[in-house]
């Protein structure tokens, strides 16, 4: 019967240290700032996993105390503020941690040497397609792999080189 109920005091610990442990990383996040919690790269995507991991093994285990998860947030909070700010002093940080965005698809054509060493399939390129609304893949101009994963579609651009994917890997060069 302990698979359904144990006590009454495990349901009091979780609602406690759940309010707890939510509220100290309520405040640790809105005096962090808003990068702390943003997915701009992989690294930050790390972290954010770790804080719902951290937060979970807060609420749900009897061994990590409060103040035990509290210093958690905080070394999360300040690991992430570390790297943002060292990405923004050194380039030769910011390639160390950053990767960079990959051009997929470019004006009609498929770019398969991208496609392949970013393992995406061009099935998921077309799914981003339809996800932007676009129904015709010559209407669009560009397909980006960005950095945090997600995909860009970019169209409506002219003749002229696309200034959007100036820091874009594989660019084909127009010159």
């Amino acid at each position: 019967m302990t698979m359904f109920f144990d006590t009454w005091y495990d349901l009091l610990r979780i609602v406690i240290v759940g309010t707890l442990a939510y509220t100290t990383l309520v405040v640790l996040l809105r005096t962090s700032g808003k990068r702390t919690l943003a997915k701009m790269n992989a690294f930050d995507l790390v972290v954010t996993v770790a804080f719902g991991s951290t937060f979970a093994s807060a609420i749900l285990s009897s061994d990590v105390s409060i103040a035990e998860a509290a210093t958690a947030f905080a070394l999360l909070c300040g690991l992430q503020f570390g790297v943002a700010t060292l990405s923004v002093r050194s380039e030769r940080f910011q390639n160390l941690v950053k990767s960079e965005p990959s051009l997929l698809f470019y004006r009609g054509q498929f770019l398969k040497p991208a496609i392949s060493s970013q393992r995406v399939t061009k099935e998921e390129i077309l799914a981003a397609m339809r996800g932007s609304g676009v129904a015709r893949p010559a209407d669009v101009d560009a397909v980006v792999l960005e950095t945090d994963g997600s995909f860009s579609v970019v169209s409506g651009a002219t003749d002229e080189p696309i200034a959007s994917l100036r820091y874009v890997e594989n660019v084909p060069r127009t010159d």
